[in-house]
């Protein structure tokens, strides 16, 4: 090792290597333990025995499917990839060298010659060999050395300096070395100066930004190992993955998204099962890192582990019964009530419990049984005989304190805050069947258009810059199919300040364009409305079945127009009445009669009987119709 400059250890004969970490070695190696552990016969399984030429591996790599495999995963790459199609272990090499700012250029022309649309040309019949794998393009520095060497007659030092001199671009070494290139491809090609120059031009371009290859040849066997195990051994890739990056929830909410997409389910978060990382159940099935779960950390999850297999505080084995229980065996020590609530809200708690609040409020009163447990552990009374009941009813487990359930959106809210995701749902699941009435497209169907689109989804990860005109609202938008990245201007920002919050349906109408940056697509917003606001803007009307029994009883709409007023709104344009009107479906029969003689008939009400379609409102038309069913007609 030196601590001189790495010029000057050069300039001495010395080599300079560079040692690179890699996370992907770390997630080939916890892979590879899944699959020695798991799989019969795969006890010696090691990468170097993988054959190279796998068809499944390449069609992986063809398709795009590339999310998680070392080099080829941004969107970009994924772009490119489907476009190569590539067949071959030098085809993933000449990709990872020529995506880069400079030869990526050259990618359109190397895919044309790949798939014969475009004629394969050499610079000289000699180096047509050494240039085949790359379809006549020099990708690498090795390829532009060895072309000062076949046609200028250059020894393998010589080519090594004539690269570095093409980097450094000095004219007096450039010139030097293109005599002595013009001298040598004569004498051993008879090749005429001015060819020779055409071709030094050549090597000068490519030189400039040429990849070394042994590099990309080594991440390019590392990206087919990857990609390997994702075909092979999905569970286990995931697994792998996950456990590594379980600091980082935007990564992991991605890399969740991809395994289920891969065909893969997750068994939630549980305290009874789950283990620090993540590990396969089957092929199929991966159980979740409790280590993923914000606020835990690796000695609290080693500390539930040793309590369920009976090397906690109690030294009793088995499945927690309770929350009691849990807090009663685990060693508090290394286990504090910030850890307890993220596992209670992540869902790792609900095979024992499965109303998530009463667990939360119940969290003083169980670490106080456990204290007091503990203590009475200690003691021996004056009529204790050593039995199996010594501490008698000071071991009673306490009722927990009773709570309203949470919602649904403060459920899953809750629960997006200790995985960092959602993981037992979607907030847009709630409204996915209504607002596909009218926002159709889902995000994932999303194109390229300059004609307004509309949309609907959860905002997540809103921020606000101050742009050129003023501030600028960022967010994405989710509608569990895919994300946007969406922005909105000043106006929109301070006209729907109380919608545009992390957590929100929003509905939205924008033009969507390529994202030249992420390589997705962005939405620039145009308009916005809440969902009672959509209802208003695309309901035709509220369809309220009702059934006339003798005494004439219906819905009470009077008093349900008086709770649920139109909402009147002035701007400079006037006044605005958001509402939305009600169509009787009357149902009328004598006592008695037979069904084919009841009269039906549709009943309009007019604009006075408009109403704001809140939820509440609706539920209350849906308490007073037939069947408790009322629905907004959108068609």
């Amino acid at each position: 090792m030196s601590q001189y400059d790495k010029d000057d250890v050069e300039a001495i004969g010395l080599v300079k290597f560079d040692f690179l970490g890699l996370a992907t070695l770390t997630i080939l190696e916890i892979a590879a333990e899944f699959i020695r552990k798991r799989h019969p016969g795969q006890e010696k399984f090691a990468y170097e025995n993988l054959p190279l030429d796998d068809a499944k591996v390449y069609k992986l790599f063809s398709e795009g499917k590339t999310e998680a495999v070392f080099q080829f995963e941004s969107r970009g790459m994924q772009g490119m990839l489907r476009d190569a199609k590539p067949s071959r272990l030098e085809d993933l090499i000449a990709l990872n060298a020529l995506y880069r700012p400079g030869p990526m250029d050259l990618i359109p022309s190397f895919v044309a010659r790949k798939h014969g649309r475009e004629v394969v040309e050499y610079p000289h019949p000699a180096v047509a060999e050494m240039l085949s794998e790359t379809y006549g393009i020099m990708v690498y520095q090795e390829q532009v050395m060895q072309t000062a060497q076949i046609l200028g007659g250059y020894s393998l030092g010589g080519a090594d300096l004539l690269r570095r001199a093409m980097g450094k671009k000095k004219k007096e070494e450039m010139d030097e070395h293109r005599g002595i290139f013009r001298a040598g491809a004569f004498k051993t090609h008879g090749i005429p100066e001015a060819k020779a120059d055409e071709v030094f031009d050549l090597m000068e371009k490519f030189a400039g930004y040429g990849f070394n290859k042994s590099h990309a040849a080594a991440y390019s066997l590392l990206a087919y190992h990857t990609g390997w195990i994702k075909v092979h051994y999905t569970a286990e890739f995931f697994c792998a993955n996950m456990t590594v990056e379980m600091d980082d929830t935007d990564k992991l909410k991605v890399l969740f998204e991809d395994a289920e997409k891969m065909g893969l389910s997750f068994e939630p978060p549980n305290i009874n099962r789950g283990f620090y990382r993540f590990e396969p159940i089957s092929n199929k099935e991966i159980r979740y890192g409790l280590g993923a779960i914000k606020g835990t950390g690796e000695q609290a999850i080693l500390a539930i582990v040793a309590a369920r297999e009976g090397r906690g505080p109690t030294e009793e084995a088995g499945p927690f019964k309770s929350l009691f229980d849990f807090a009663r065996r685990v060693d508090r020590s290394r286990m504090n009530k910030r850890c307890v609530e993220a596992l209670i809200k992540a869902g790792a708690f609900d095979s024992l419990h499965l109303n998530r609040a009463e667990l939360v409020a119940s969290m003083d009163r169980a670490f106080e049984f456990a204290a007091a447990s503990a203590a009475n552990a200690n003691q021996v009374g004056l009529f204790d005989m050593g039995g199996d009941d010594d501490h008698g009813s000071s071991t009673q487990e306490p009722d927990l304190v009773e709570v309203t359930p949470w919602g649904v959106k403060e459920r899953l809210t809750q629960e997006k805050t200790a995985v960092g995701f959602y993981l037992s749902g979607h907030l847009f699941d709630e409204v996915a069947t209504e607002v596909r009435k009218f926002a159709r497209r889902p995000i994932e169907e999303l194109k390229d258009s300059r004609e307004p689109q509309l949309l609907a989804g959860i905002v997540t990860e809103l921020r606000v810059i101050n742009g050129q005109r003023g501030k600028l609202a960022l967010f994405k938008l989710d509608d569990k199919s895919a994300m946007i990245e969406a922005r909105a201007s000043e106006a929109l920002l301070n006209t729907y300040k109380d919608l545009l919050k992390d957590d929100e349906l929003i509905i939205v109408e924008g033009k969507a364009m390529p994202d030249r940056f992420s390589g997705g697509m962005q939405l620039t917003v145009q308009h916005i409305w809440s969902l009672e606001q959509a209802r208003c803007k695309f309901g035709k009307y509220l369809r309220v079945p009702v059934k006339l029994d003798a005494q004439g009883r219906a819905p009470d709409v009077a008093a349900l127009v008086r709770e649920f007023p139109a909402v009147r709104e002035t701007s400079e344009h006037g006044e605005t009445v958001r509402g939305l009107s009600v169509r009787l479906q009357l149902v009328c029969s004598a006592a008695g009669s037979h069904p084919v003689e009841q009269a039906a008939a549709d009943l309009h009400l007019g604009e006075a009987a408009k109403f704001y379609p809140t939820d509440a409102a609706l539920a209350s038309w849906r308490a007073q119709a037939n069947g408790g069913v009322a629905a907004i007609a959108y068609d």
